[in-house]
């Protein structure tokens, strides 16, 4: 690999500041870094398993780092990864993302929050991470994430994601926390789209979205209505169940109080899921509201990959990341692994050269350095 290609694998970090004072400073800041990320994608969980990792593949770094001192100690990794500034570090990922992922890719993006549960302290009486995330769903990319403040909530944390965001011309999906006034002129502002699920945290919003497909319901067959809903239906099997999910779109309805609150709002819709599951037949319902007309087709594509941030992301942070067991706590440790963590999944997603599953792709990166070297660009 060339000098100039390796220089280029630190330009995204450049404007990480050194946390240390310099007497301190045994093992270089950049060292400590690609340590880490290189280890996160091979398998590695925690600071334990980043020196042991580093130790194990020492001759292999040196082609990359000077190692001045030798690998650094767990304890080395925990201090440095918790003083480093978090929103720094994402800005770093993001850089490194926007190198390698078009920008556009992955219109739809997803904003839902994950708590790493094992982070709880209660003797210090400290809350649980909690981490809100934008995924692009079609690039299966992190975009951005925002820890929620000790004493906050989603709320407060989602506009300051979207700041971050290059919003223009995509939909952005939300759960019902982040059913705002704000949130939603924001995404406006920044020339996105929004689909966002309603509940009972908005004043009279889900009870009169209800009330007008409750409505239509009572008048019986649609395809007589000249206000017929438009509606997409998809049946999907596998896995040992059926499933079949039913968007029914609306322009939004002269009945629907403060309308005018939410900025350039066009449609509602409502999401029938109905499954059968070792012979039981279960359903769900949920509504959304929109500013994308009321075309059942795209509504439908939104509330789907809305869904499927449960599947893309959280569950396989918990799964193949181990997540929910990660027990750091103190200073930024858990904000910043949750990053590595998530950046770590961006690349093994955007992979099609390892075969396998997350997991065993993480495998074959420590296995085999080649791999671990074409995950990274190190060409």
């Amino acid at each position: 690999m060339s000098q100039q290609t390796f220089a280029g694998f630190f330009t995204h970090f450049a404007d990480l500041q050194e946390p240390r004072m310099d007497r301190t400073r045994r093992h270089k800041l950049m060292d400590v870094v690609f340590i880490a990320v290189c280890a996160v994608l091979s398998g590695a969980n925690d600071f334990v398993g980043m020196e042991r990792f580093g130790k194990a593949k020492k001759e292999w770094l040196k082609k990359y780092l000077e190692l001045p001192n030798g690998i650094p100690a767990h304890d080395t990794f925990g201090r440095i990864i918790r003083a480093v500034d978090p929103q720094q570090f994402v800005n770093c990922f993001r850089s490194w993302v926007a190198g390698f992922a078009d920008s556009k890719l992955g219109r739809l993006i997803n904003i839902d929050g994950k708590t790493v549960r094992a982070s709880l302290d209660r003797a210090a009486e400290q809350n649980p991470l909690h981490v809100v995330s934008a995924w692009a769903q079609e690039s299966r990319l992190l975009l951005g994430q925002m820890a929620v403040d000790e004493k906050s909530n989603e709320i407060t944390a989602i506009p300051k994601l979207l700041d971050l965001l290059d919003l223009e011309g995509a939909v952005v999906t939300v759960d019902a926390m982040g059913c705002q006034t704000e949130i939603v002129a924001k995404i406006r502002d920044k020339k996105g789209d929004y689909l966002l699920a309603v509940k009972g945290n908005q004043e009279h919003l889900e009870e009169d979205v209800i009330a007008e497909f409750a409505r239509l319901d009572d008048q019986g067959d649609h395809s007589q209505q000249s206000e017929a809903p438009d509606v997409n239906e998809t049946t999907n099997k596998g896995h040992g169940r059926e499933e079949c999910r039913r968007c029914e779109a609306l322009p939004v309805p002269k009945t629907l109080r403060n309308a005018d609150k939410w900025k350039d709002i066009k449609s509602i819709c409502r999401v029938t899921r109905t499954y059968t599951e070792r012979g039981d037949e279960k359903s769900e319902v949920r509504y959304f509201i929109s500013s994308l007309a009321p075309k059942a087709n795209k509504l439908a594509q939104g509330a789907r990959g809305h869904w499927g941030i449960e599947n893309g992301l959280h569950w396989v942070l918990d799964m193949a990341f181990a997540e929910d067991r990660s027990r750091a706590r103190l200073g930024h440790a858990q904000e910043n692994l949750a990053l590595l963590r998530r950046w770590a999944l961006s690349v093994l997603r955007q992979d099609t050269t390892i075969p396998g599953s997350i997991e065993k792709k993480r495998l074959q990166a420590g296995w085999k350095t080649e791999n671990l070297e074409a995950l990274l660009g190190l060409f």
